[in-house]
């Protein structure tokens, strides 16, 4: 037995999967960092740096009926995926597709009214960023569809392969366009990468695609997934509504150079959630397994939620000492410098936002959306209270705002896992009860 093979059956399916695939990603990660650490901060002046973030947002606030409407079925690409049936699902990703270019043209018309409000709130002109927002935006809600079929069939490796190539194709981009026009380029890149995503999955899937597409839009399909939407649209729009709202007033609020900051600061505490990223990717069809299986994921959740402390806690490590001197190597790095004290303290809020994300992945995936009754609510009471207090003035009053709201939502999962711990055992014990009672 080799070497690779060997810890392949000492790690388990979902260890080994998700250690290939974190792996295989961080030369992808590697030139990510460099887009977003040199080649942005080199083009964007520090005026126009820090509205970066809010724009990102506000593209995939316009792709999320297009994302809701991926995310509804995704649940159903790996159902149909393990049953071998490729002809229909290969009439759900065309419809999939089909769907997200309506959503577009829609979410073009509703732009032409509320990006100039927008842009202006957040002191950018427009140019051409309106086409190549909206583009970024459509690439962006489809290729998902495309890799959940991947992940469905569990052909992690071409996962890994895709994601490590697509990291250089959105580099070259913004080398290419971002001399032109900083903030264009840099939605240039946001394209390139979803777009050889979906060319390169598929390429991969061309085996299973190759079959006779088959008839799957029904009115049965239809009823049965029109309140499983509702359920992803509640989640989204809650979600999406309070990272739009958190980077549209911290960039309003804040003086240029402090969104700026931010902004730099934020892209090294990002590195830490490179593990988190990997774990809710795989963790997807294993919790689906187990619940299948009738049997709890919370052991799976907690365990890959360890590992992303961990390694958010070795990633902290470093710029706790030394964030201050090299953000001070970066172009225009004196004026960053002092931002460096922020990297560690989003690094722990970004843990417990894994742990959030982790929890809520295992939960989608077995088909459980009772969570929604807690975290739809906080998620629309945080941007509320923001906008309602008109939200602080300093960086450092808005990494307290956002402390407080991860922190509540790893809370509330730590208490929904211990709640359904003790309803199991309760109903392990009260069925153990029930066979003695049968027996004598």
């Amino acid at each position: 037995m080799g070497f690779a093979s060997g810890l392949r059956e000492r790690l388990g399916g979902f260890w080994w999967h998700s250690l290939v695939i974190f792996c295989a990603l961080r030369a992808s990660d590697a030139l990510n960092a460099f887009a977003g650490v040199w080649l942005v901060p080199k083009y964007i002046d520090p005026a126009e740096l820090g509205a970066v973030m809010p724009l990102t947002n506000f593209a995939v606030f316009l792709a999320l009926p297009a994302t809701v409407f991926a995310n509804t079925f995704r649940s159903e690409l790996s159902r149909l995926a393990l049953a071998g049936d490729y002809g229909r699902m290969k009439s759900l990703m065309r419809g999939v597709f089909c769907a997200a270019g309506a959503f577009l043209a829609i979410a073009l018309a509703a732009s032409r009214f509320v990006l100039p409000a927008f842009l202006g709130r957040i002191r950018i002109v427009e140019g051409s960023l309106g086409l190549l927002i909206l583009l970024s935006a459509f690439l962006g809600a489809v290729h998902p569809v495309f890799n959940y079929s991947l992940q469905a069939l569990k052909k992690f490796d071409a996962n890994a392969a895709i994601g490590a190539l697509g990291a250089p194709a959105r580099c070259i981009a913004m080398v290419v366009a971002m001399p032109f026009r900083a903030i264009s380029g840099y939605f240039v890149g946001q394209c390139a990468t979803p777009a050889f995503n979906i060319a390169a999955t598929v390429f991969c899937l061309r085996k299973e695609l190759s079959v006779p597409a088959e008839r799957y839009w029904t009115r049965e399909v239809a009823k049965r997934f029109s309140r499983l939407a509702a359920l992803f649209a509640a989640a989204a729009f809650s979600g999406m509504a309070a990272s739009l709202v958190e980077s549209t007033v911290l960039r309003h609020n804040l003086p240029d150079l402090d969104s700026a900051g931010y902004y730099m600061a934020s892209r090294f505490a990002e590195i830490a959630t490179f593990a988190t990223s990997t774990l809710t990717f795989t963790i997807f069809p294993y919790a689906a397994e187990l619940a299948a299986a009738g049997k709890r994921t919370d052991g799976l959740v907690l365990k890959a939620a360890a590992a992303a402390a961990a390694f958010g806690a070795a990633v902290a490590t470093p710029f706790f000492f030394f964030g201050r001197d090299i953000l001070a190597l970066l172009p225009n790095g004196a004026d960053y410098a002092p931002y460096g004290r922020f990297i560690p303290p989003l690094i722990g809020i970004g843990c417990m936002w894994s742990f959030a994300c982790i929890y809520t992945t295992a939960e989608i995936s077995a088909g459980r959306f009772g969570y929604l009754k807690w975290m739809v609510p906080l998620e629309l009471a945080y941007p509320a209270a923001l906008l309602a207090s008109g939200g602080p003035r300093s960086l450092h009053g808005m990494v307290c705002w956002m402390a407080a709201f991860n922190a509540a939502k790893a809370m509330f999962c730590a208490a929904a896992i211990f709640v359904e711990n003790r309803t199991s055992r309760k109903g392990k014990r009260k069925n153990g009860n029930q066979r003695i009672a049968a027996d004598t």
